[in-house]
């Protein structure tokens, strides 16, 4: 079985063959991740948020040497180097941006001088507006079923989008909470011409996430996951010696100050990167209870898109 053409708004904007992006995800998102969904027919993401500047250019340039195709860098606008990365993929030809985490009107007017993509993640469709008319060309929206950061209004994916739906003109991509076809045919059946996937592509071979941290969202269950530090950055967390204290220091009431010094510095790394699972922030989608194997990018495209027709078949009543 296989997906045909498949044209709309979100895959004219991005120059892909099907409407499906890969998150831009820390410690994961690297060059091999970004080029292999590229070469698989959607779009892949460098995440600068975990690049120094100058490994951020040396991935753009090995992705373009893996890839012919379209692909794109996810940059957080609160990210310390951010205005540098921006300068540097705008010097190395990249011409489509994914922002979030700050206002888009931060880097928008360079980037459409300079006839770039620019698409924006948020997490209500309040922000979904003020993205539009920041000129964004299309915006995800990122339910709080999604791995890592996450808004503060805690809305869900399935509500999400239908409300970003109403609330804008442009296309809006759907995150939050999809692996599977089934899922990407409920985010396109509620309004979204897009799904943006980051757990699934995390626990993939081409992943740069650490084996262990891949085999632990393989073995995560329904209830693996939890939104934590709402009083700094909500983030999503599997649980963890290091998860537990936090939630026990936030039961107690903790202040900013104190959840701050526990979280410290390099623990994202440690987690994803490193592989220490006890006292490692390891980011990942309410959705990992539904991952079970880790597999080459080019097999799980296969299967998202064969399993995206199955389910219109079905709803088709064939």
């Amino acid at each position: 079985m296989s997906v045909g053409i498949f044209k709309n708004r979100v895959t004219e904007l991005l120059g892909v063959q099907y409407p499906v992006i890969q998150g831009g995800m820390v410690y994961n998102s690297g060059a091999k991740l970004a080029a292999a969904v590229a070469n698989a027919g959607g779009l892949g993401l460098l995440g600068a948020g975990s690049m120094l500047p100058d490994v951020f250019r040396d991935q753009i340039r090995k992705t373009r040497a893996l890839t012919d195709r379209p692909f794109g860098v996810n940059i957080p606008l609160l990210f310390s180097h951010s205005t540098e990365c921006v300068e540097i993929a705008l010097a190395e030809k990249v011409n489509i941006f994914f922002t979030s985490a700050g206002s888009p009107k931060k880097v928008a007017a360079p980037l459409k001088d300079a006839h770039c993509t620019l698409v924006h993640v948020v997490a209500s469709p309040v922000l979904a507006r003020k993205c539009q008319d920041a000129g964004c060309d299309a915006v995800v929206c990122e339910g709080f079923e999604a791995g890592g950061h996450n808004g503060r209004d805690e809305i869900t994916t399935m509500v999400l989008v239908p409300e970003c739906v109403e609330a804008v003109d442009i296309p809006i991509i759907a995150a939050g909470g999809i692996a599977t076809g089934a899922q990407m045919a409920a985010a396109l059946a509620l309004g979204a011409e897009g799904v943006q996937i980051g757990s699934r592509f995390a626990a993939s071979v081409e992943s740069s996430g650490h084996p262990d941290f891949k085999k632990a969202v393989v073995q995560a269950d329904a209830g693996a996951t939890q939104l934590v530090l709402k009083k700094q950055v909500p983030v999503r967390l599997m649980k963890n010696a290091f998860r537990d204290r936090i939630v026990e220091m936030e039961h107690r009431g903790a202040t900013v100050e104190e959840l701050v010094a526990e979280l410290g510095k390099g623990r994202a790394r440690a987690g994803m990167l490193e592989g220490d699972l006890d006292e490692g922030e390891l980011e990942i989608g309410q959705v990992s209870g539904l991952i079970s194997d880790i597999r080459p990018v080019s097999e799980l495209m296969e299967r998202l898109l064969n399993e995206y027709q199955a389910t219109l078949d079905r709803l088709g009543g064939n």
